[in-house]
């Protein structure tokens, strides 16, 4: 018994991700439309089946009993043992494992593909989000698969920042869960912060100094502050991670415990609308970070009144946006740039949020997704209107 050339097992049949880099275009593809094959089957839209004049004929199976050819006989059973086959598969959960890392080194890796069009190489990164997306709504499968992400950032003077994380793969079903995994901006801003801690004033914080990251997701650049600012007598800082997104929340929680998992918590956590911020925050923070929240020109909007509401008079907001080209993201810094330059929402002395500076951050390889193509590092603090 064998399987449809289109369902092999990824253990054998998957191309190692050390060296996707040389993988053909040919390979990855063929790859992808394997998976897709096992774990994307593919399912009508319920618009299709409530059409009135289309009608959809029933598959005519051989019982047996009508026909007493023996050679029909045998091709049946053949193709119910290799559907019984592939269903095993599907469900093997090192098969899976496999497959989800795989696809997960292919999406990290994506700017090394050995690809000639942009396009081709986006739609690739679609196609393998996508495939993840569906591990975690297929019947059968409702507890996500994680995975352990460690990073390691240098520190500027001696030692490294240690963090371990869940990243989880996207639900499928709500656009909003992007949190529950840890993007380019804020792995790349958390190893600036730990290389150049000095360059964002974090040893001119109070001991007790309030600190707030807006879209905190994985929780990356809260759990590195965390164990960074100890190193410059700040021990005692409040520091909250924040997002609008119920399971982002439920995994930062399981991320914070990870990392300290022997001491009082040194993050707290909160449900944070940025339309409606809790007036309890308002003017507390002295410092308030964000990466990669924006993806609208509204998301700038909304941030930009937030951080109004959270900072207080002489504190700093430190934001990162992700660069990219292609696609429907594509313009996002500038659209950014031009929510702090309207008046925005005035501080009790008349003074506006303004970018003070700004500094492109380089794509580092291995880090981040295919359709990125750099950071942009935003200081915003309050100006004279």
């Amino acid at each position: 018994m064998s399987l449809s050339p289109h369902c092999l097992p990824p253990s054998s049949s998957l191309p190692p991700a050390r060296s996707l880099h040389s993988a053909t275009e040919e390979t990855i593809v063929s790859a992808l439309h394997n998976l897709q094959a096992l774990y994307c089957p593919l399912r009508l839209p319920t618009a299709f089946t409530q059409e009135k004049n289309v009608t959809y004929a029933s598959p005519q199976v051989d019982s047996g009993y009508v026909s007493e050819d023996e050679d029909e006989i045998a091709e049946l059973e053949q193709v119910q043992d290799a559907e019984e086959a592939l269903a095993t598969l599907r469900a093997d959960e090192f098969e899976r494992t496999v497959a989800v890392r795989w696809l997960t080194g292919l999406i990290a890796r994506a700017d090394e593909l050995a690809f000639e069009c942009e396009d081709r190489r986006d739609r690739v990164v679609d196609d393998a989000a996508f495939i993840l997306a569906s591990f975690s709504d297929t019947p059968g499968h409702e507890k996500d698969e994680s995975l352990t992400r460690d990073f390691s950032f240098p520190l500027a003077s001696s030692g490294t920042i240690d963090i371990r994380l869940n990243d989880a793969p996207l639900s499928g079903t709500d656009h909003t869960d992007v949190g529950l995994q840890s993007w380019g901006a804020s792995i790349v801003f958390s190893g600036l912060m730990c290389a150049t801690p000095k360059r964002f004033g974090l040893d001119q914080l109070p001991a007790d100094a309030s600190i707030i990251e807006l879209g905190a997701g994985t929780g990356l650049v809260s759990l590195a502050l965390a164990k960074l600012l100890p190193h410059f007598s700040v021990q005692n800082p409040s520091i909250l991670g924040s997002d609008y997104h119920p399971a982002v929340l439920e995994n930062l929680r399981v991320n914070i415990a990870t990392n300290f998992p022997s001491s009082t918590l040194p993050i707290d956590t909160m449900l944070l609308d940025w339309a409606s911020p809790p007036a309890e925050l308002e003017s507390t923070a002295d410092v308030i970070f964000a990466a990669d929240v924006v993806y609208a020109p509204e998301h700038a909007i909304w941030l930009r009144d937030c951080v109004a509401r959270l900072l207080k008079p002489n504190g700093v907001f430190w934001l990162v946006v992700t660069v990219r080209k292609h696609g429907k993201f594509d313009g996002i810094p500038d659209t950014t740039e031009t929510a702090f330059r309207c008046p925005g929402c005035p501080d009790k002395n008349g003074r506006v949020l303004r970018m003070v500076e700004k500094t492109m951050l380089d794509k580092q390889r291995g880090i981040g997704r295919g359709d990125e193509s750099g950071y942009m590092l935003f200081k915003i603090g309050w100006v004279a209107a």
